[in-house]
């Protein structure tokens, strides 16, 4: 029946008799739970858009009738913001993998990845503000300021974000509006990114291309994509249920006051790191730009030029400054939770920087290992290409 039906039968070629690698493992699994994470966050926030007031008078007391009044809305509420967070944990490891495999050479699939996980942030960013409490109104202020240090376009494009003097009423209902409407945006991106990744096939942990090895996804990989999700909704479930404010910020708790500034002002986990190496410049657009640069250098990895080996499994050189990159991320993240004191003040520097020379290492090592073990085929060169032009 699949087969007689166009509709059916293009679902079929995508979700049913797509060709996989036979040796895929669960670093695979986060591109299907990232789809679960999408699915369920615009349904919870759909449901929940019904309730709010985006008005800067009563935003906050609409999502507090949410959590009580609304039959169930505690559980939209708590699986919609903790969601966020198993969302981006799920696209920092799909991203890792992809840096890890090299799976950036599949240029035209890496870059709309690239430009979903743009979207993405400035769809959790707007999202963040809607809640109207006062790390929601406070971090809405610093970061579009943050704009303000464009040359010449920059103090009319803030009062532009604002749609006044100052964050208000104008800002919450076209951050609304844009929270609102950008999944959507996203879900026809996803698609895009879909449809190039069938049309160049996946990578695989051995890096090389062979369709005699190839499995249909269903059932191998539906059953192992399903394991997955009920143990990633399961452990969503659990925070929800047992720990549900577990990665909110205590300050937002209080309404938005525009007369009384916070300590410390932090954005979501899921931003510190770009955060911290925002904070560590002190000229202000150098800041900015090393903000943005943080997360448009991944533009940049298709220009890598290719390794012999599709990934980073057999270069111990590589595995090193790979797995060094993750844990200075980490570090990035717990310095963006700290005071803009000593020593975490240099810390953040040093942090920063390591994180910028890891994309200019990191292919170095590849032909630094590729030297050691490959000098006299080098040299003659007919094994390279041979191997190069079987894989590239």
């Amino acid at each position: 029946m699949r087969y007689r039906n166009r509709f059916l039968k293009i679902l079929s070629s995508v979700l049913y008799d797509l060709p996989a690698p036979v040796n895929l493992t669960i670093f695979w699994n986060f591109g299907s739970l990232l789809g679960v994470c999408l699915m369920m966050q615009i349904f919870t926030g759909l449901l929940m858009a019904v309730h709010y007031t985006p008005e800067v008078s009563q935003a906050f007391d609409s999502v507090v009738h949410i959590m009580r009044d609304v039959n169930g809305g505690w559980f939209l509420r708590s699986a919609h913001a903790n969601g966020a967070s198993f969302f981006f944990g799920c696209i920092y490891a799909h991203i890792g993998r992809g840096i890890f495999y090299h799976s950036f050479f599949m240029t035209h699939t890496w870059l709309v990845g690239c430009t979903l996980f743009v979207v993405l942030m400035a769809i959790a960013f707007t999202g963040y503000v809607l809640p109207w409490g006062q790390m929601s109104f406070w971090g809405a202020t610093v970061i579009t300021n943050l704009f303000s240090a464009i040359p010449y376009i920059g103090p009319s494009l803030v009062e532009w974000l604002w749609g006044g003097f100052c964050v208000g009423d104008a800002t919450l209902k076209r951050f609304f509006v844009f929270h609102f409407l950008a999944p959507f945006i996203l879900m026809v991106l996803v698609g895009v990114h879909i449809v190039f990744l069938h049309d160049t096939g996946s990578g695989n942990p051995l890096g090389i291309d062979s369709d005699a090895e190839a499995v249909p996804f269903h059932s191998y990989y539906v059953l192992k994509d399903l394991v997955g999700i009920v143990i990633m909704v399961g452990a969503l479930c659990l925070i929800v249920f047992c720990e549900p404010d577990l990665f909110s910020d205590p300050t937002n708790f209080t309404p938005a006051d525009p007369m009384k500034t916070p300590l410390h002002i932090q954005p979501e986990w899921y931003f510190l790191f770009a955060y911290t190496i925002l904070r560590s410049i002190p000229n202000k657009l150098g800041g900015v730009m090393a903000l943005a640069g943080s997360v448009l250098i991944l533009y940049i990895l298709p220009l890598y030029p290719k390794s012999l080996w599709r990934g980073s499994q057999y270069n111990p050189v590589a595995q090193f400054v790979f797995w060094a990159f993750v844990s200075n991320f980490i570090v990035l993240t717990y310095i963006g939770m700290c005071p803009v004191e000593p020593p975490f003040e240099f810390v953040g520097m040093v942090a920063s920087v390591l994180y910028f020379l890891f994309y200019i290492i990191y292919p170095i090592t590849w032909f630094f290992w590729e030297n050691i073990i490959f000098d006299e085929t080098y040299e003659s060169g007919d094994v390279y290409d041979e191997v190069y032009e079987k894989n590239f």
